[in-house]
Parts: structure tokens; sequence; C-alpha cells
């Protein structure tokens, strides 16, 4: 089968999770990357062999002939080379968050649409293994119809020590970590029909909030409560590990830490197990996360190969983002956001 050929947009902290998750594989070509400090892209084609180096991202596209590319680079650049690639008929894969704002989002969206040319964001929360297993035993049926569920990640990661930047960000944990953990509310329970928010920020000296806590009525009729914080200081907490409680007519499902499952009903509990695969790059501490890029990498790839269609389109996750945008106003009156 033909390889598939794409150029990577951006040398930074993140650009190297997701050229090894690529080079997992062995289908996709890495042939070119951009970054506007040609330094920094020199380094990672050194450490990468990607035979080709752009500091202008207009030469790339007029040099290289692409399957499609990814979009590594910072938030505010997203919608300047995503538009450049729907220019160029060129599909695009981009980095969440989308964009800053959801009308920003909707405008890249709108103008891939509008030049036919496939728009897809890199949102690997969904594709992380234990999520996925819990999902499977939710469509298996194991505990019956949902009415209830609760989804936390809380823990007291010192993410402003490790990236300084980010205290001065004005909105935060919701765009950063709710634009993953509202994706895996959809991916799970379906659409939103409202949603009630609070926030806070705990950490001194931060402009943005680090703790905020979500109610939300699903269109299926279940309840589902989102936790997010950076503040919980927590006797189990187990970054970046997600939990997740789903309540059912027979019974219940956990997701708990260490990645077991456990499904109890009126016969007792049954525990499995699922961790995730460890590549010799991951992280063991943050494989759960790490990992998952190779299974949503994977899906671009059957896609680009004709195997299969993208769960996370522009246009799908647009709904994701309109649920964080609605999250802040719903802080801000102190009401009920219907979607």
């Amino acid at each position: 089968m033909r390889k598939v050929k794409f150029a990577v947009f951006g040398a930074g902290f993140w650009a190297k999770y997701q050229i090894v998750g690529w080079k997992e594989l062995k289908e996709a070509e890495l042939v070119a990357i951009y970054n506007r400090t040609r330094s920094k892209a020199e380094k990672l084609a050194r450490e990468f062999k990607i035979p080709r180096i752009y500091d202008n991202p207009h030469q790339l596209f007029k040099k290289e002939k692409l399957d499609f590319v990814d979009i590594i680079t910072d938030v505010s650049t997203h919608k300047k080379f995503v538009l450049l690639a729907a220019e160029n008929k060129v599909p695009v894969i981009c980095q969440k968050p989308m964009a800053p704002t959801y009308e920003e989002a909707k405008l890249m969206v709108s103008a891939c649409k509008k030049a036919k040319t496939p728009f897809f964001v890199h949102e690997n929360w969904r594709w992380q293994t234990p999520i996925r297993a819990l999902k499977s035993e939710m469509q298996r049926g194991a505990i019956g119809k949902i009415f209830r569920a609760r989804i936390s990640y809380c823990n007291s990661f010192p993410v402003f020590k490790n990236q300084p930047f980010l205290k001065n960000l004005k909105q935060f944990i919701l765009t950063d970590m709710g634009t993953h953990i509202l994706d895996v509310a959809r991916f799970l329970f379906g659409e939103a029909e409202s949603i009630y928010c609070q926030i806070a920020s705990v950490t001194p000296g931060i402009k943005g909030e680090d703790v905020a806590t979500l109610s939300m009525k699903m269109k299926s009729g279940s309840h589902c409560l989102v936790e997010m914080s950076y503040a919980s200081i927590l006797e189990h907490e187990k970054f970046p590990q997600t939990f997740i409680v789903v309540e059912g007519e027979k019974g219940s499902i956990e997701l708990t830490k260490d990645y077991w499952i456990r499904i109890t009903t009126k016969e007792g509990t049954k525990a499995k197990q699922h961790a995730p695969k460890i590549y010799s790059w991951v992280d063991p501490k943050y494989a759960v996360v790490q990992s998952s890029i190779v299974d949503a990498n994977r899906n671009f790839l059957e896609y680009f190969q004709g195997k299969r269609s993208v769960e996370t389109t522009g246009e799908d996750n647009l709904k994701t983002l309109q649920l964080v945008y609605s999250a802040y106003e719903s802080a801000k009156t102190n009401s009920v956001i219907k979607m």
C-alpha cells in the first residue's frame, strides 16, 4: 500500500510526541517540517530524519505534494495555517484547542467546508485505552439504561510550576482540559441539552480558573457531572488519569486509578485492568495520554487510506468548543445555558 505523505507545522514541546506517535504507523511518511524559527525545525529534522525543512509555509505548500498537514503550533496561529491549507486544498489536522474563540473556530470549519478540504482536530483523550474499554462496556448493555454519570479530572499536579506562562491565561482549565474532558462526555453520553458551570481561581497569582464544576443534562435524559481541578490535594489523585462513574438501571461501571474498570450489579462486582500500550518513547507515568496519540493518529491514517471515517472532525469538535464557551457564559451569568 502507498505510504501516506504529510508535513508537520511546528517544532515546539508537543511536536516531538506527535511525531513519535506518527512514527509508530509505518504507512505514514513525514516528508517535511515547518517552523518559523528554522533552527528548531532543523533540530527535530535531524532527530527524526525528516528530509526537508521550511521556514516559509507558502513555500512548503508550493513545493510538497502532500496527503495532509499536521498543525502542532500555538493556538493563536491555528486559524492562519488551517486557512492556508484550505487555500491549497490540502487536508489538515489541527491540535486542540482548535481556536482561542468559538467564532474563530466556526470560521475555520466553514472555510474548510467551502474549500471542500477535510479538516480534523487532534483530540486524543477519547482514544485512551481505558476510556474506549468503558465505552465498550456501556454499549454492551452491562448496566442497562444510563441515568447518571460523573467524570473527574482533579489533582494537585504543579502545572503552573512546569509551565509558568499558564498563570497569565485569562481562561485556563476549561480551555486547556475542558476541551478534552467535555469531548469525552460527548463521546460517552451524547450531546448536552443544557449546562451549568461554576469556576474558581484557587492557586495564588493566576489570572484564569484552575477549578471548574459542571452539571449537564444530556439529550438522552441522563445527568452528567464534570469536575476539573489543578488545586485538589487528594489521597488517590493520579495525574493525568481521568476517573469516571456511570450509573445505570442494572448497575454501575467505574473507571478508577491505574486503569481498573469495575462493573457492579446485584450479582456482585467484576474488575479488569485496561492498561495502555507502553511504547519505547512513552513515560510510563503518562502512558495513558501519550499512547493515545498513536490511536488518534491511526484513525486519521485509516481515513486517508480509505478504510474508515474520522471521529474528531472539525465540525464535531465545534460542538465540544460550544460546551466550553457555554460553560464560561454560565459561570459569568450564574445561569443554566440551553444548548
